[in-house]
């Protein structure tokens, strides 16, 4: 079963994290799919890159994304933009949109509680 999960980057006590595809039973910083986005949650407010046009293609096919990777997806808007991808919405315009939000925020989205 793939999963949709973070993998750490970075130095000792200075998280980042890639989202990647990844089969279930891989190590957390072992072998991936493929690369989907970044998150970096040091930075103020945490920073989030992501492909949604892969992320859709993965998530279309059966990948489930983590706990923590579904908050992400949650802050972002992209499990919005996934159910009207599902309900037959262009991807083309899905992506602009997401792209577009990302240009109006000026700065990345926080995902924290605080």
């Amino acid at each position: 079963m793939v999963r949709l999960r973070l993998r750490r980057i970075g130095l000792k006590g200075q998280p980042t994290y890639r989202i990647v595809a990844a089969e279930k039973e891989a190590p957390r910083d072992g072998r991936f799919l493929e690369i989907l986005g970044i998150y970096n949650p040091r930075t103020n407010p945490a920073t989030i890159k992501l492909q949604e046009d892969r992320i859709y293609v993965w998530m279309k096919n059966g990948a489930q994304p983590s706990e923590s990777v579904m908050q992400i997806f949650k802050a972002a808007g992209t499990l919005e933009r996934f159910d009207r991808f599902k309900k037959g919405e262009a991807v083309e315009t899905l992506v602009k949109e997401a792209q577009e939000a990302e240009v109006k925020r000026g700065a990345p989205l926080r995902t924290t509680n605080s």
